[in-house]
């Protein structure tokens, strides 16, 4: 039985100091997503890098195997309070996909696309110097298509809304561009350590 009021014990010292304001730690993977999970292979996947509506480069999920591996282990933490310790991914940074394409970030805006039409912004300087990479392998597997497989895209200093699953490309905006969540009222930027879950955060 619980009674109001109860929250349990606080976490050990070297767990708090890992968790940002208002989160709490699991050890689940909890799938949240907006519909259906779209079907995406690796046959149909690609992934396209744009300054604005033009194309730079497009890579087939052959062509993007061929790509220097980037290994990350860390924290993430989701805007729904979870927060999950110690995960390991792999795939291709930002920075390898700019210089396979030959390009230099034309702008400081991003906006990232999903095969599920989701949408979301991240300025280019969270991307660059190994913040961000574009995702296709957890814990040494292939990522589950509940998770975005086969490849969605990690920026884990920011609340994982904005590491979108499913995703297929990288398009550079004049402005910052609010994605679908930042047009219904998340912050435009969402730094866990700050709390920025909504406008005005």
């Amino acid at each position: 039985m619980v009674t109001r009021g109860f929250s349990g014990r606080p976490p050990a010292a070297e767990i708090a100091e890992r968790l940002p304001p208002g989160q709490y730690l699991t050890d689940d993977f909890p799938v949240l997503q907006l519909g259906p999970t779209p079907r995406v292979t690796e046959e149909t996947w690609s992934f396209t890098l744009r300054d604005g509506p033009k194309p730079l480069k497009r890579w087939t999920w052959s062509e993007f195997a061929k790509l220097p591996r980037t290994r990350w282990k860390g924290d993430i933490h989701c805007v729904t309070k979870w927060s999950k310790f110690d995960t390991a991914w792999a795939g291709v940074s930002v920075d390898d996909i700019l210089s396979d394409a030959g390009v230099t970030a034309p702008t400081a805006f991003t906006l990232f696309e999903g095969f599920d039409d989701y949408t979301t912004n991240v300025p280019f300087a969270d991307l660059t110097g190994g913040k961000a990479i574009v995702a296709t392998s957890y814990e040494g597997k292939p990522i589950p298509p509940d998770h975005g497989g086969p490849a969605r895209l990690l920026v884990p200093h920011l609340y994982f809304w904005k590491s979108p699953k499913w995703v297929k490309g990288l398009r550079f905006t004049r402005k910052d561009e609010g994605g679908f969540w930042e047009l219904r009222g998340y912050h435009m930027y969402g730094d866990p350590w700050r709390e920025q879950r909504f406008t005005g955060d």
